[in-house]
């Protein structure tokens, strides 16, 4: 008999480390997983950085909304294709439209992973089931044809405990080992929710970084353009290794992991710094949701909302690291992981499940929830 199939669709950036641990742990249970991407930010370097294949379909039609639209429906049709061919029992992906649209066609049932609820999807093309964080409430309405999962923790944590600390990253990026570090993340100016004042705060904190002698700023640039942008903008500084941009994807979660503190307008990068206890501040502007309020009402996060709370609540201080020990399994990761298969073997959600977190809940209407451009 064959293994039964799940396909895997990688939209964005921050999917290809959440779903490396999922897809070993479905196929250690014996199941094949199909995987597609989608050439967008660092998705290929990231695939390869893993060593992992993939068939690579689209790619990133820039900030246009009229482009974004044309460029789903060209991969939702390139993926159909794949699909009639590939017949996966059933598709997975944290908030991919075009695995969505192509899903519509090819009559496959649909998984829908998503942890921020303002990011929008077509709101009329609700999956079969919607897996979500615990931490998002109740109230917030979730839309999904037959069941929602909420798993414990963070989507962050399924991947987190991967980490496994290597110092030799400070040397490859050329850092002064004595040095004040701190990782910058842009915002995502192309996103649809994009707001301009974290562009402001960018610069805001760019400016006080670069007025310390003893700061090494490490800066993400999300594609090309905005790397560009970035270059000419704080070329003295560049110039002077002041601001190091890497040449190359690098492993993020070592890089955080030797940060002093981390400055991010991106959701991921502020929650995986938060799940490792480095001090992390949010320049994001759109709105916030429910898993990075959560964040800061508990201290994880500090949100950032001017020029002057960059100057005056940022802490330029170096952070006494606790021990770390790898650990692969989570309980986020064990319930996403039961929750496919059992989908994958019974067409439900499981009843009894790893965690009490871990279970299927009543449908409500109105979700729009996805992962944005």
């Amino acid at each position: 008999m064959k293994p039964k199939k799940i396909w895997i669709d990688l939209d964005n950036t921050p999917h290809v480390p959440f779903f490396l641990p999922i897809i070993k742990e479905l196929q250690a249970r014996g199941y094949q997983v199909v995987l597609t991407a989608r050439d967008s930010y660092q998705v290929c370097q990231l695939l390869e950085f893993h060593r992992l294949p993939c068939q690579v379909v689209g790619r990133h039609w820039g900030k246009s909304r009229i482009l974004k639209v044309a460029g789903t429906c060209i991969r939702a049709a390139q993926l159909m294709s794949l699909a009639f061919r590939e017949k996966p029992d059933v598709a997975v992906a944290h908030g991919s439209r075009a695995q969505t649209l192509s899903t519509l066609v090819t009559g496959i049932p649909r998984i829908s992973i998503f942890d921020y609820e303002f990011a929008s999807v077509m709101g009329f093309l609700h999956p079969e089931w919607a897996f979500v964080p615990q931490i998002i409430p109740a109230s917030v309405e979730i839309n999904a044809k037959r069941q929602v999962l909420r798993y414990p923790g963070i989507k962050e944590d399924v991947y987190i405990g991967r980490l496994e600390p290597n110092s030799t990253l400070l040397d490859q990026l050329g850092l002064n080992h004595s040095d004040l570090i701190v990782t910058v993340r842009p915002p995502a100016t192309e996103a649809h929710y994009h707001n301009s004042e974290a562009e402001s705060l960018l610069d805001a904190a760019l400016d006080l970084l670069t007025g310390r002698p003893d700061v090494s700023v490490i800066l993400l640039p999300r594609n090309e353009r905005q790397k560009t942008v970035l270059q000419e903008d704080w070329s003295e500084w560049i110039a002077k290794r002041r601001i190091i941009i890497p040449d190359q994807a690098v492993d993020g979660l070592n890089l955080i992991w030797f940060s002093d503190l981390v400055i991010s307008g991106g959701g991921t990068m502020n929650r995986e710094a938060a799940a490792l206890g480095v001090p992390v501040y949010s320049i994001f502007r759109g709105p916030i949701g429910a898993v990075d309020k959560h964040l800061a009402e508990t201290g994880r996060l500090k949100l950032l909302t001017s020029a002057d709370d960059v100057r005056t609540k940022i802490v330029l201080e170096r952070r006494e690291r606790i021990p770390w020990s790898p650990n692969e399994r989570s309980a986020a990761l064990d319930c996403i992981v039961e929750g496919i298969i059992s989908i994958l073997e019974t067409q439900s959600l499981p009843n009894n499940s790893v965690e009490p977190a871990c279970r299927p809940t009543a449908i409500q209407e109105g979700w729009k929830g996805g992962e944005g451009y």
